[in-house]
C-alpha cells in the first residue's frame, strides 16, 4: 500500500510538465519575475546567501534566487518535478544554476546550520508533520538566519469544494488530507503560529498585493480562486 507521501509525490510528478508550463506562461512571465524578485528581495536582503528551497518543484523560486546572486539548493520528493528542474538547470552555466536534490521538505537531508535562509512557496499546505518540519527548518539555519514562506489558504472549505477531481481521486483522498494539518486552514495565521511555536522570532505576515493584482489581471490556475497570498518571514534567534 502506498504511503501518504508516496501519493503526494506521484501526484506532483504527474503534474510536473503542466505545472512548469503554467508557471512560465509567457503572457505574464516578465511581470511575475519582477513581482517575485521584489518579494524575495524584501525577505532575504542582499545576496549572496546559502539558501534552501523547500519543495522546489520545477525550480521556479530556486532559479529566480540564483539569478539574484544566491547560492541555492532545491529539494523535492517528486521525481517528475526534479527531472524538469534539472532539465532547466542544464541550460545554464554551472556557476549560475541551482543544485537540485531529492529530499523531504519535512526533514531536509542537511547538517544543522547549513543555510543562511530557508524558503518555500506553496509548500506548507501540503506538508505532513508540520510541527516536526518547522523544528527542522530552525536547526538548518545559522543564528540570525531567515525563514521565508509564501502561501495562502487555498482550500478553506476543503479540497472537495474546489471541484478538482484529479486532486481527489487517488491522490489527495481522505487519508492524505487527514495527514496534512494545514491543507484546509482558513487563516494564514495557522502557518504563522506553527513558525512561532518552533522557536522562530520576529515573525511577520505580509499580504502580497502585487501578486493579487497580477492574478486579477491574468487569472489563476483551474480550480483556484483569486485570493491574497502572504509572505511569512521569521528569524532564527
Amino acid at each position: 500500500m502506498m504511503s501518504v507521501q508516496d501519493r503526494i509525490n506521484d501526484y506532483w510528478s504527474i503534474r510536473a510538465p503542466e505545472y512548469d508550463a503554467y508557471q512560465r506562461r509567457p503572457e505574464r512571465a516578465d511581470a511575475d519575475r519582477a513581482a517575485w524578485r521584489e518579494v524575495w528581495g524584501s525577505a532575504l536582503g542582499e545576496a549572496p546567501l546559502d539558501v534552501l528551497d523547500l519543495g522546489t518543484g520545477s525550480g521556479y523560486v530556486a532559479f529566480l534566487l540564483a539569478a539574484m546572486g544566491h547560492r541555492v539548493t532545491g529539494v523535492d520528493l517528486a521525481d517528475g518535478m526534479l527531472a524538469v528542474a534539472r532539465e532547466h538547470a542544464a541550460t545554464l552555466p554551472a556557476d549560475r544554476a541551482p543544485a537540485f536534490e531529492r529530499g523531504d521538505a519535512v526533514q531536509p537531508p542537511f547538517a544543522a546550520g547549513s543555510f543562511d535562509a530557508v524558503v518555500g512557496r506553496y509548500v506548507a499546505w501540503t506538508l505532513r508533520d508540520t510541527k516536526d518540519a518547522a523544528g527542522h527548518w530552525l536547526t538548518l539555519l545559522r543564528p540570525g538566519g531567515t525563514l521565508a514562506l509564501v502561501d495562502s489558504t487555498w482550500y478553506p472549505r476543503g479540497i472537495d469544494a474546489s471541484g478538482s477531481d484529479s486532486l481527489i481521486a487517488g491522490y489527495y483522498d481522505d487519508e492524505v488530507r487527514a495527514a496534512l494539518p494545514l491543507h484546509d486552514a482558513d487563516s494564514i495565521e495557522a502557518t504563522a503560529d506553527l513558525v512561532r511555536a518552533a522557536g522562530f522570532v520576529d515573525v511577520t505576515v505580509t499580504p502580497l498585493e502585487s501578486l493579487l493584482e497580477l492574478d486579477r489581471a491574468y487569472g489563476v490556475a483551474p480550480h483556484h480562486e483569486v485570493q491574497m497570498q502572504y509572505l511569512i518571514r521569521a528569524t532564527r534567534p
